[in-house]
């Protein structure tokens, strides 16, 4: 079973080597040979005028490679009818195309096992033109391999490695990746050998469908004889052969639906048997112990389940998950880009509607600022006028107390001019009567001025208020804007904190049953010598204390004995212990 995509990744790299000139087309004669060779290997008839009648039309010479593709298509791919090998159809053009971009002399690996490193990059690479491998096929590929060899697997190693990457956008070409494995990058320490077995296993499983492969006991159909086969185990049969070089190939057993495989007990001298139960034979098998029993029909079981689910191989449906899980994910921060695309957008409108308000506040201040100052220019006129009549008026009172002070000899005189200052008395109070109603009317401005700066101090503080509700919205806009970043960079510093506080743990965990131990021991010499000195105390106090008459109440029972002491030395005791506690209390 052969995928047209998997095909089209060869084809692409031996169309890619006749480009010679890096143009990215390719002569006619050339295109010839490459599809005479590709009808030779897929086992279909060539006709070679079907490319010059497919071209006919088009004569401006070399052809690219979306030119050639619908002539690939419609005259090759298309007719194919059988099965045909498709290692040795990636052997041509692995031949075509190696030669022209990598040389193995001076690498780890040989020609041969850059072919198999070659075959796993176009099926682990992009179906995107050109062909790359991105970082997490990178990893998992050189997994697979790590776990081939039996070596374990370095992240420190690969986490320096991807920083490299970066640099090439976070992917290899084929040869990048041929040349990485035989730079030994990742294999320091690994012989060619195990490199070589460590290639050829991921190979078999990867390209080769190879399941599970090893030597198990067959009993035979006709005589009944049991004989050890090396068995295959692909997704759709089992192949068993005469060794495990695969020269001499000895049958296979078609898996389909309607296959089972069982357990059978020990007969016959034979044990760890199953049989396997097709449609038209059985097939009785020994494995080499229990284990390897169990391994055998779970495998199989895992076949005969997949095939009836439809489902391909395990490898290439993970292969299909991780291209999914990627789809996803940059589904995911496509969108994530959409939003913050559209916050942008957002925020940049806010900005340009709280710069019109600004302005517009800007105008509607300078407006009430020019208002503010011609009425303070109304105001001044005003006083400038009044304070003109005043010194009229003042001026007026002088010439006629200049006249009184004249005519005061003359009687008639005195008498006329004082009715002229009765007259002028009138005339003032009426003067000072229209300059109360002067003040009261400038009373009456000054009340109708501060009403006015209350209501446009009214209206500032509500613009001001409308300016701080933008303010907060901006904020709270570019705060979710942070943190939509911030909580990205806080899991991943959690997960970090998390690591090192585990590691942190296990450290105070060791340290905290060290001092356990430690302390354990000084308590128990501490406390064989605290017994040590009370035997010592004890028998020294037994020993020195007088014996002095005393009363002949109940004797008192001590830590040091009987009649250790008296009644009054307990109470004095008693009574220095409580002066030094009450002492330490304020102490402390």
């Amino acid at each position: 079973m052969w995928l047209r995509d998997e095909i089209l990744k060869s084809i692409w790299h031996a169309f890619t080597a006749l480009d010679v000139d890096q143009r990215g087309k390719v002569s006619k004669s050339q295109l010839k040979v490459l599809s005479h060779s590709l009808c030779t290997v897929m086992r279909i008839p060539h006709d070679p005028v079907a490319l010059e009648e497919h071209f006919k039309d088009d004569d401006k010479g070399p052809l690219s490679n979306q030119g050639y593709m619908p002539y690939l298509n419609r005259f090759i791919l298309d007719k194919v009818q059988e099965e045909f090998d498709v290692l040795e159809f990636n052997k041509m053009c692995w031949t075509l195309c190696y030669k022209k971009n990598i040389s193995t002399k001076h690498l780890l690996i040989s020609d041969d096992d850059a072919f198999k490193v070659w075959c796993i990059f176009n099926f682990l690479s992009e179906e995107k033109y050109p062909l790359v491998m991105i970082t997490e096929e990178i990893e998992y590929f050189l997994r697979k391999l790590m776990e081939a060899m039996g070596s374990g697997w370095s992240e420190e190693k690969f986490c320096d490695y991807k920083l490299q990457l970066h640099a090439k956008n976070n992917r290899l070409s084929a040869w990048e990746l041929i040349e990485l494995l035989g730079l030994g990058r990742f294999t320091k320490g690994m012989t060619r050998q195990t490199l070589s077995m460590g290639i050829g296993e991921v190979f078999q499983e990867l390209i080769l469908d190879v399941l599970k492969q090893g030597y198990m006991m067959k009993k035979g159909h006709k005589r009944k004889n049991w004989t050890e086969r090396w068995f295959v185990l692909r997704p759709n049969s089992l192949s068993y052969y005469a060794c495990e070089d695969l020269v001499e190939k000895k049958g296979d057993i078609i898996l389909d639906p309607t296959c089972c495989v069982e357990s059978l007990p020990d007969k016959e001298g034979k044990k760890c048997m199953f049989i396997i139960k097709c449609t038209d034979k059985s097939f009785e098998i020994s494995a080499s112990d229990k284990k390897k029993k169990q391994e055998w029909l779970q495998a199989i079981q895992t076949c005969l389940q997949l095939l009836r689910l439809g489902l391909p191989s395990p490898h290439r449906e993970a292969r299909l998950r991780r291209r999914e899980l990627r789809q996803r994910q940059q589904t995911e921060e496509d969108d994530l880009a959409e939003r913050m695309k559209h916050l942008q957008v957002a925020n940049e409108n806010k900005q340009r509607q709280l710069e019109g308000m600004r302005k517009k506040m800007e105008e509607a201040a300078a407006t009430a600022a020019e208002e503010e100052h011609r009425r303070k220019q109304t105001q001044l006129d005003q006083q400038d006028r009044y304070r003109l009549d005043l010194e009229r008026e003042k001026m007026v009172r002088q010439q006629m107390e200049e006249q009184v002070a004249q005519k005061s000899s003359e009687l008639e005189q005195y008498l006329l001019r004082v009715r002229e200052l009765e007259d002028m008395y009138r005339r003032l109070e009426e003067a000072l009567e229209d300059e109360k109603q002067a003040k009261q009317d400038e009373e009456a401005m000054h009340r109708l001025q501060a009403s006015l700066l209350e209501e446009e101090a009214a209206k500032r503080a509500e613009l001001e208020r409308f300016y701080r509700q933008q303010q907060r919205a901006l904020s709270q806009t570019e705060a979710e804007k942070q943190e939509l970043v911030a909580e990205q960079r806080l899991k991943e510093r959690e997960l970090q904190a998390a690591m090192l506080q585990l590691e942190k743990l296990e450290r105070e965990r060791l340290g905290a049953l060290e001092q356990y131990q430690e302390v354990s021991m000084k308590l128990e010499r501490a406390a064989n010598k605290t017994k040590t000195w009370k035997d010592k105390v004890a028998k020294h106090e037994g020993l020195v204390r007088l014996i002095q008459p005393g009363h002949k109440g109940p004797q008192r029972i001590t830590n040091w004995g009987p009649a250790s002491f008296t009644d009054v030395e307990l109470e004095l005791r008693k009574k220095s212990w409580q002066e030094r506690k009450n002492q330490g209390a304020p102490a402390q």
